[in-house]
């Protein structure tokens, strides 16, 4: 079969949700029989968000193979249920990084570079290993950002292309708009959609479907005035209303008839009949009324939580499951430090503290991991989580404030957190750490070999410090079991208390490969936990004043 595309591009504001649209456009495809996969075109010119700031850019999402990705690619994979590999996300940094390299190297035979044909190529060739690296029957493929961004014209310029290299046939355009709201007239007004198109269409590319993003209903007029105006066929303007419920957004699409005129307009005839079942209880069970516990999530990055938008959604997929709302409060760490906060962390009936870099805050994560483990209190600790309830252990439990990890303080004489000795010569940042999936041994007898009911498990990690092995058995005399460990022995993966109803920390993300339908078998028995422990008492008030706030 040749392969199919389906090109997503937004227009009149940002974060109009084309990645959410883009991940349930993949769903459709994949309830009517194809195999799919998805890319991210950014137009920044970093080389990957690994080194960008949560603030900027959100959560990273890490791939099987390592890559560090844009957050989009985990609503791909979390909504249509696949491995995506490095060749999904492309950046300008990287088009350019590859052009020049090609260009130093003499393979232009001395010729003039200019972005086109040679920036324009590189984006299509890349675009062309999507299907040549997967089995990929469709490839659908968005755009970051807006039109009308100057940094998105070479990738619109190649999506432009891509329409004469592969065939009409072969290929739909979907634009995805915001249609704004005048509260004084209430009214929904289109031109903004009239003008993006208009700005789409002087690039050369014409939509083939219109999204019409609206935070209100959407009448049969406004649709056939965008039809009319944007040249557009009137079954293919769908209006897409805001709902709560992020995987309610396959159901409406299906509903408005998107999968069938995408499979339509592609030449395809569909393989099997969607089957919404699961989805359909699953978004029934978001809206049932359920019991609800507390979860507070202590992390640096809270103002912007789409930094911890993968743990977030694998503790609504484990709540789903085991029919319980979690309600996740979320706590500044560096508030902690400052004594602050704590009337939500002692109202938690559960503790998360997930990843992160930078030494801003630690002290307050350190502080959290204390209060769960003296008033046990569920807590779930993820990479830099893991690694703080280490050193809060070491610190409380043997009596050393010395302890720290190498990472906030280098000359600390007890790293029982420390840099991987092939870690220690490296000076460039980007795409330097332990990325990607990596086996892990689970021991017999422990919460995390219950939790998955196997031996080995591989898990997908980011990170460039280590346990430190020197204080293993130390810290096993002392009461922690280290319940996951790399199969050659060197790396400790899991650790866990004995004497405590759950307290647990992987060094790897286990938040990346849960999925609404199948979650993470660690964020339930997490969750079981909290409602266990909830089933039997309630936390036990402590006076603050003892914990040290300095």
């Amino acid at each position: 079969m040749t392969t199919k595309y389906v090109f997503l591009t937004g227009g009149v504001v940002s974060s109009v949700g084309k990645g959410v649209t883009a991940a349930a456009i993949g769903r459709l495809l994949k309830e009517r029989g194809f195999s799919v996969s998805v890319q991210k075109l950014d137009p920044y010119i970093n080389v990957d968000p690994g080194t960008m700031s949560p603030y900027q850019h959100g959560e990273v999402f890490v791939l099987a193979d390592g890559a560090e990705t844009d957050l989009d690619l985990g609503h791909y994979e979390r909504f249509i249920d696949i491995s995506l590999n490095r060749v999904c996300n492309v950046t300008t940094g990287q088009v350019y990084a590859e052009v020049i390299a090609k260009e130093r190297r003499g393979d232009y035979l001395g010729g003039t570079i200019q972005v086109i044909p040679h920036i324009t190529n590189e984006i299509k060739r890349r675009i062309g290993l999507v299907s040549k690296t997967t089995d990929a029957e469709i490839v659908l493929v968005e755009i970051g950002g807006t039109v009308g961004d100057i940094e998105s014209l070479p990738f619109l310029e190649a999506l432009r292309q891509m329409r004469t290299d592969v065939g009409r046939e072969n290929s739909v355009y979907v634009h995805v708009t915001w249609l704004p709201h005048i509260g004084a007239t209430n009214e929904l007004k289109t031109k903004p959609t009239q003008h993006s198109v208009r700005e789409l269409r002087s690039i050369g590319i014409s939509p083939d479907v219109i999204i019409a993003r609206s935070d209100h209903h959407v009448d049969g007029d406004l649709r056939e005035k965008i039809a009319l105006f944007c040249d557009v066929d009137l079954r293919a303007v769908v209006p897409m209303i805001t709902t709560p419920i992020l995987y309610e957004v396959p159901l409406l699409m299906d509903k408005a008839g998107v999968g069938d005129f995408l499979i339509e307009r592609l030449g395809l005839t569909a393989r099997s009949q969607p089957d919404w079942t699961d989805w359909e209880h699953m978004v029934q069970e978001v809206r049932r009324d359920k019991p609800t516990v507390r979860v507070a999530l202590v992390g640096k990055y809270i103002e912007l939580r789409d930094a911890y938008m993968s743990v977030r959604e694998a503790l609504l997929h484990s709540a789903l499951s085991l029919g319980i709302e979690v309600i996740i409060d979320w706590v500044h760490s560096a508030e902690i430090e400052k004594g602050r906060g704590w009337e939500i962390v002692r109202a938690a009936d559960g503790i998360i503290v997930p990843g992160g870099f930078g030494g801003r805050g630690i002290e307050g994560k350190i502080q959290a991991a204390r209060y769960a483990r003296e008033n046990k209190i569920p807590y779930l600790g993820l990479c830099l989580g893991m690694q703080l309830m280490v050193i809060e252990f070491t610190r409380h439990v043997l009596g050393d404030e010395e302890v720290n990890s190498t990472e906030f303080d280098r000359g600390t004489n007890h790293p029982v957190i420390d840099l991987m000795p092939d870690q220690r010569d490296i000076a460039d940042m980007g795409g330097t750490m332990r990325l990607g999936l990596y086996p892990c041994e689970l021991q017999p007898g422990t919460i995390a070999k219950g939790a998955y009911q196997e031996d080995v498990i591989d898990e997908r990690h980011r990170h460039r410090f280590e346990f430190n092995n020197a204080y293993r058995d130390l810290l096993q005399n002392a009461g922690m079991r280290f319940s996951g460990i790399s199969p050659d022995g060197r790396l400790i993966e899991i650790a866990e208390l004995a004497d405590h109803p759950f307290m647990l920390g992987t060094q790897f993300h286990p938040e990346f490969l849960s999925r609404p339908n199948r979650p993470h078998p660690l964020f339930m028995a997490f969750l079981e936990a909290v409602v266990e422990q909830m089933s039997v008492s309630k936390p036990i008030e402590v006076d603050t004043s003892t914990i040290n706030t300095t």
